[in-house]
């Protein structure tokens, strides 16, 4: 044979390997809700609430009980879930509020955003050859749909449909969603129908233009954080079976109408008969809401089930929630898994399933989570760690605190020395760089996962591994320029 037939013919073996790989590439969607605690789902233990279209979910596929997301609040996590990284090494450690553009910036917040140059989960896929499209709450800046800083179209979505934070007035006929620069006006409807509308017309349109391009779905729901508003005939129900008033009532619609909308979102993926190879993972941004912000004042009604604290705290119900997933061709219908997985595990986990490039000097905090779809258990290089400069505390202060997960074991500690602040910029990084130890817990999170009975807290050799993790993190923090008021 001729060295210029090998040639041909290797190249025919890596085409059709090349080919085969994209045919078998799955379409991923990622449906994330806003404030939904641990407990607040049927099959998480709720005692009123009904989520059957989530309850068929992990019976056709797999439900998590150890499923964290990557902060105790709403902006952090979803920077950390994008980017596969502490959301404080891109610079964001807080909520972020919304910002003018039109005028000067008084305090740094108004800075914040996750950057252009951050690698993101829809960039990677984006560049993987995937469809892009991201609909609902984006929350990732303060200055949204300006182009003073990067919008969902800079970081590889095709498609967006979005708004800054919450739905506005609520979530019944919001006026403040975005379509790709250009703001909508009021639509009728509720948030969370009206998000996965959005994406499963845009998922139509692409199925007819190119059937054989895989996808990407980020679905991000506004619901169940507070202001609530859900359909009359739910609230009544509610109010006829488990709600203490009509509060509550609207509490427990808006989780049982989010249920019916990521329902509405799976029959549709079936009916377009792309079930067998998409992967749809379901999960919350944080742990229920804390500060008693609902009409009725004095009550949280979200759930953290079992678990202590709420979201803003390190306990874990600020950050342990929700994760369902179903992709028939890869996960056994029925599964229930205790592995540990956090939404940091998704870029990577992503990156392999769809044959993507990941820039190699990129640090990465999440790992591939595969490996628990079978049954096994999540090998990680260092142990889950979060870092909250502005905690929440059962005795009701903001304070910078720490905890991480390492195996069944789980350390959590405040940060003396220092304030609680919202933002680490110029004006307040010597104060966080100085800060100690203190009231240092231990807890075995297996055996007791509702960080009831501490451990001996003499135990200096994990002391010091936490305070080595952290110290080593906080090397590669985003700092933001200080704004002098």
């Amino acid at each position: 044979m001729h060295i210029r037939q090998i040639v041909v013919a290797a190249l025919i073996v890596l085409l059709t390997i090349e080919s085969g790989v994209a045919a078998n590439r799955p379409n991923i969607i990622v449906v994330l809700c806003d404030d939904l605690g641990w407990g607040d789902l049927e099959n998480y233990g709720h005692p009123h609430i009904k989520t059957p279209h989530l309850v068929r979910m992990a019976k056709e596929g797999i439900r998590f009980t150890n499923f964290y997301s990557a902060a105790p609040v709403c902006s952090p996590s979803r920077v950390g879930l994008l980017t596969g990284r502490m959301p404080n090494r891109a610079g964001v450690y807080d909520w972020i509020p919304s910002a003018n553009p039109n005028q000067p910036p008084r305090r740094s917040r108004a800075l914040v955003e996750m950057r252009k140059q951050e690698f993101t989960i829809s960039r990677m896929l984006q560049n993987a050859g995937y469809a892009t499209c991201m609909s609902g709450k984006w929350h990732c800046n303060a200055m949204f749909n300006s182009d003073q800083q990067s919008q969902p179209d800079d970081h590889g979505f095709d498609h967006w449909f979005a708004t800054q934070n919450n739905a506005s007035p609520s979530h019944e006929n919001p006026v403040n969603f975005v379509r790709n620069g250009k703001p909508v006006g009021v639509i009728e409807g509720y948030s969370c129908e009206i998000v996965a509308d959005e994406f499963i017309n845009w998922l139509k349109r692409h199925q007819e233009k190119n059937p054989k391009q895989p996808f990407f779905g980020y679905v991000a729901y506004h619901e169940p954080h507070e202001p609530v508003a859900s359909p009359t005939k739910l609230v009544k129900k509610y109010e006829q079976a488990g709600a203490r008033n009509h509060d509550e009532a609207q509490y427990f619609a808006n989780v049982e109408n989010l249920d019916a909308a990521t329902g509405k979102l799976i029959k549709a993926v079936d009916d377009l008969g792309l079930s067998d190879n998409t992967l749809i993972i379901f999960t919350s941004d944080n742990g229920p809401e804390t500060l008693k912000r609902y009409r009725n004042a004095g009550r949280s009604y979200g759930s953290p089930g079992k678990l202590r604290g709420m979201k803003l705290h390190t306990h874990e119900a600020g950050y342990r929630v929700a994760g369902i997933m179903r992709w028939p061709q890869r996960i056994k219908a029925g599964q229930t898994s205790d592995a540990v997985v956090c939404s940091l595990d998704l870029l990577p986990t992503f990156a392999g399933l769809a044959g993507a490039s990941v820039p190699k000097k990129l640090l990465l905090d999440g790992v591939d989570f595969l490996p628990a779809i079978n049954g096994g258990a999540v090998k990680r290089e260092r142990p889950l760690m979060w870092v909250y400069y502005h905690a929440f505390t059962e005795d009701k202060k903001y304070l910078p605190s720490i905890a991480m997960r390492d195996g069944r074991m789980k350390y959590r500690a405040m940060i003396k020395g220092m304030r609680g602040v919202d933002q680490v910029d110029a004006s307040n990084i010597a104060e966080v760089t100085k800060g100690e130890l203190g009231k240092f817990e231990i807890y075995d999170i297996v055996a007791d996962p509702t960080e009831q009975i501490a451990l001996p807290d003499n135990d200096f050799r994990r002391q010091n591994e936490l305070w080595q993790q952290y110290t080593e993190a906080l090397k590669t923090f985003h700092v933001w320029p200080a704004i002098k008021r």
